[in-house]
């Protein structure tokens, strides 16, 4: 792969976006959001796959994952004016679906071309397929990672933003109370990702999203994880109990021994 290549993506998926927008305000917050979010998770995996000293081609191969990595979103939203996958389509199947529909990929080698959209299809499982080769499961977990550390980004904004300038289709209209769930706080305490049939508040959904520490691959993405200080900001969105600063303290004494382990993952 070259950089050419890379060039010619980027202006591709910048007209695919544009294609998607309409007059309709809400529509375009909602495209804009997920437009935005692509560029900020190709910063994030460029910055991982460097500091794991990546090669020239690796790091070209990780930057076309992460541009492609939710190119479903905009065909689902299109359809179901929606981001939840419940309840409309897999976003990650929808997306290496179009890659194939689309040809994009047609001029970089099978072994490229098959690295670039199993990545994108396995980007949002619940886990890190082990079946897959070697080299496709480092760019799965490497996608993996460089998502969650902007997807925390993304519903941080929309807490801390006014009704009127949220994106409708981040929220999951659960309701807003003071209660989270200790079978939910104790899945943490089990270093356990949370699954979305259990959360019945959306203060168990943010508990949900810290349980994503736990899904972390390498040491670069805990560094960055540390140094943005997402355990602090959003513990500050849930309700200040001892339990949650309890939490807070296990969380980030979990994060700081994986920054100190000698091993990259």
């Amino acid at each position: 792969m070259k950089e050419n290549d890379l060039d010619f993506f980027k202006k591709w998926f910048s007209e695919y976006c544009r294609a998607f927008y309409s007059s309709d305000f809400e529509d375009r917050k909602n495209f804009y959001l997920k437009e935005r979010h692509t560029f900020k998770v190709c910063e994030n995996i460029s910055e991982i796959a460097g500091r794991l000293s990546a090669d020239e081609n690796g790091m070209l191969l990780a930057e076309t994952i992460a541009l492609f990595h939710d190119i479903g979103r905009f065909p689902q939203y299109a359809k179901y004016k929606t981001f939840r996958d419940s309840i409309s389509v897999n976003h990650g199947l929808l997306g290496a679906d179009t890659l194939r529909k689309e040809n994009i990929l047609q001029d970089l080698s099978p072994q490229e071309q098959e690295i670039i959209v199993q990545s994108v299809l396995f980007h949002n499982a619940f886990s890190v397929p082990r079946k897959e080769r070697e080299d496709i499961v480092f760019f799965i977990k490497l996608i993996r990672d460089a998502d969650k550390l902007d997807i925390w980004r993304v519903f941080l904004e929309h807490y801390e933003s006014p009704e009127e300038n949220r994106a409708s289709a981040v929220g999951l209209g659960l309701p807003e109370t003071a209660e989270y769930s200790e079978d939910v706080l104790s899945c943490l305490y089990r270093k356990q990702i949370v699954s979305l049939s259990t959360i019945k508040t959306l203060n168990d959904f943010k508990l949900l999203q810290l349980s994503w520490i736990f899904d972390l691959n390498f040491k670069p993405s805990f560094v960055l994880l540390s140094k943005r200080k997402y355990v602090e900001k959003i513990t500050a969105h849930l309700p200040q109990t001892e339990a949650i600063f309890n939490l807070s303290v296990f969380l980030k004494e979990f994060i700081e021994a994986k920054i100190l382990s000698p091993r990259q993952n």
